[in-house]
């Protein structure tokens, strides 16, 4: 991380220099951007990253010897990973990607406003979230929660997951959890245009903490970050809401960055 201002450290990483060079120039001409690192394989970037300050690696897929997706796999194992956009010729892959916690997924040639959407959103991750809705000027909803004569005001902002408990719910927040007698279905409603999504009968949760979905035996989990006070979070996905999700995280955008 600079020491002097908040932008961010990245790595670019691919295997054929013109490649590299352009993708380089690309994110340096990022008002978010303050150092951009360069490596030419798997093993350089591995030596970078082990040396810490990287806050996102854009990262080609095909590579020798390790290719972008195994080392996206090294990555999640990191005490604290970087942020991962996947920068490649193929638009096949993209499932994979996402099931390794990628932020996002962009296609050659690359484009400078595509490439500015990619670092927004990594920008975007590292905002508290009550900063990110007082940014979109959406009003936050707020329940009151009764615990011991004691009323605590809970902002929707602060909710990262919301289980089911009968006609309760549980609000999950980076401090604590929070029953309130108000059913999942009807929080569902209400908080949609919010950007929360219901992925299960008894799980909703806060799409902009999504990192990933990835396969676990013959179905799927939705994986959840983390923060300084809570650790990650999987969820699983019933079969019922499988296509939504994805529709939401994966093919909605695809569609978006191949129209441009």
């Amino acid at each position: 991380m600079n020491e002097i201002t908040d932008n961010l450290t990245v790595l670019a990483v691919d295997d054929e220099p013109p490649a590299l060079d352009e993708l380089a120039y690309l994110l340096r001409a990022q008002e978010e951007i303050g150092v951009v690192h360069t490596a030419g394989d798997a093993t350089t970037a591995l030596r970078v990253l082990r040396d810490g300050g990287i806050d996102a690696v854009f990262l080609d897929i095909n590579m020798p010897g390790l290719d972008g997706l195994e080392l996206a796999g090294i990555l999640r194992n990191f005490a604290v990973s970087p942020a991962v956009v996947f920068v490649t010729a193929h638009d096949d892959r993209a499932v994979s990607a996402f099931d390794l916690g990628a932020v996002d997924y962009v296609l050659k040639p690359l484009r400078e406003e595509r490439l500015a959407e990619a670092v927004r959103r990594i920008a975007e991750r590292r905002r508290p979230a009550a900063q990110a809705t007082s940014d979109t000027g959406q009003s936050d909803d707020v329940i009151p929660v009764e615990l011991g004569g004691v009323t605590t005001l809970v902002p929707r902002s602060s909710v990262h997951w919301v289980e089911a408990e009968g006609d309760y719910a549980r609000l999950h927040t980076a401090t604590g959890s929070h029953l309130v007698r108000i059913p999942i279905s009807t929080l569902e409603n209400r908080w949609a245009d919010a950007g929360f999504l219901r992925v299960h009968r008894s799980y909703l949760v806060a799409l902009p903490l999504v990192t990933g979905i990835r396969s676990v035996g013959s179905g799927l989990v939705v994986c959840l970050r983390g923060d300084s006070n809570s650790l990650p979070v999987e969820l699983p996905v019933s079969r019922r809401h499988t296509r939504e999700l994805k529709d939401r995280l994966i093919r909605g955008p695809m569609q978006s960055w191949t129209s441009r």
